[in-house]
């Protein structure tokens, strides 16, 4: 009998939580199950899941208690003959926690938790669920700490597409395009413009880089609501020959061959999905050491973990792997060693296919 399992999506935004439902929709069709997506109609994850051939159903979900989505999810539950309904958001778990609870046979209902945002209430993930997926252990153990029954919470790391960040695949590009001569040290951010990305941490620490390598120049990729701030900043610590915000990039593996540090001083991430983006295709990388960066980063191996907020480490780290470029390639070759043992695609689909298939029997 083939699993059946339908992912249920309240965002109506594109980004790496939706992004990990695909890729778990195309693994999990590869490994024998059915996937199917029940998400919000005109939604960025609609729109690619169809082009990816995956089957999208489309309804409005409102609100936590929208009784017409109730009923709806319910009834294509049933239809569908779902083995287990997959939520990602809290809308979409109440309504599919509710309409699981409505039919004779119910479905298991797993919980996928994306974020290392605090949780404001533990009510669904106690009542309305079955089983309680993180995408880091700091994300399990902090759920396991509000309340949450310890055995009901597995850790399923994300997964990338290692061929797509393949470096013997993948042209580095960047450098030409932005007229930058082949030697000039090159450092990138890949992240949304977030305060709590840390882009204003990243800024105060370039001025002391180019005190020792006054040619480094930096790459921002990346938009959001942090823009016209890091824009300004950008023109107070004059570095605006230093510091190029490109915006959003479609060819990010094409950006990160041509960088020779990735940088990311965030202040908080659930696991950090843009590291292991740059491990796999080689590059050494420098984190913060919080929440699931710490599961991603190994100290002194394959890049290095910085206090928080602390501009002047950032700024110390870069200067030494610029000016040891032997000791930066090793990182980075430890870094895709560990992306290929731990965070592909195929081992996250086989986590979720593991945690599906232990709590029930079809």
């Amino acid at each position: 009998m083939t699993l059946k399992v339908l992912h249920t999506e309240s965002s109506p935004g594109w980004g790496g939580q939706e992004n990990r439902i695909l890729n778990e929709c195309r693994g999990i069709e590869k490994l024998g199950a059915k996937a199917y997506i029940l998400c919000q109609p005109e939604s960025g994850l609609a729109r690619k899941a169809q082009e990816a051939g995956i089957e999208v159903f489309m309804h409005p979900m409102r609100k936590s208690y929208d009784i017409k989505a109730i009923y709806y999810t319910a009834r294509l539950i049933r239809k569908l003959n779902i083995n287990v309904v997959n939520t990602h958001s809290g809308k979409d778990t109440y309504i599919t926690g509710i309409a699981a609870k409505l039919l004779k046979k119910h479905p298991l209902v797993v919980r996928t938790r994306h974020l290392a945002l605090p949780i404001t209430s533990t009510f669904s993930y106690k009542y309305l669920v079955d089983v309680v997926v993180t995408v880091s252990d700091y994300v399990r153990n902090h759920l396991i700490s509000k309340g949450v029954y310890p055995k009901k919470v597995f850790a399923v790391p994300t997964g990338i597409d290692i061929e797509r960040f393949n470096p013997d695949k993948v042209q580095a590009s960047l450098r030409e395009e932005l007229g930058l001569s082949e030697g000039t040290p090159l450092i990138g951010t890949v992240a949304v413009l977030r305060k709590k990305k840390g882009h204003h941490i990243l800024l105060e620490a370039i001025p002391e880089v180019l005190k020792e390598i006054p040619e480094t120049v930096f790459i921002l990729v990346g938009d959001g609501p942090q823009r016209k701030n890091i824009e300004e900043k950008i023109k107070q610590y004059r570095l605006s020959k230093n510091v190029i915000m490109v915006g959003h990039r479609d060819d990010v593996p094409q950006v990160l061959k041509s960088i020779d540090i990735f940088v990311l001083p965030t202040l908080q991430e659930a696991l950090g999905t843009s590291f292991i983006e740059a491990m796999a295709i080689g590059k050494p990388v420098i984190g913060s050491n919080v929440d699931g960066v710490k599961e991603v980063i190994d100290h002194e191996v394959n890049g290095y973990l910085v206090s928080p907020g602390n501009s002047e480490e950032i700024a110390k780290r870069i200067i030494e792997l610029l000016k040891n470029p032997d000791k930066a390639y090793n990182m980075g070759l430890k870094g895709m060693e560990k992306v290929r043992t731990k965070y592909t695609i195929e081992n996250m689909c086989k986590g979720m296919l593991k945690s599906y298939l232990t709590n029930i029997k079809i």
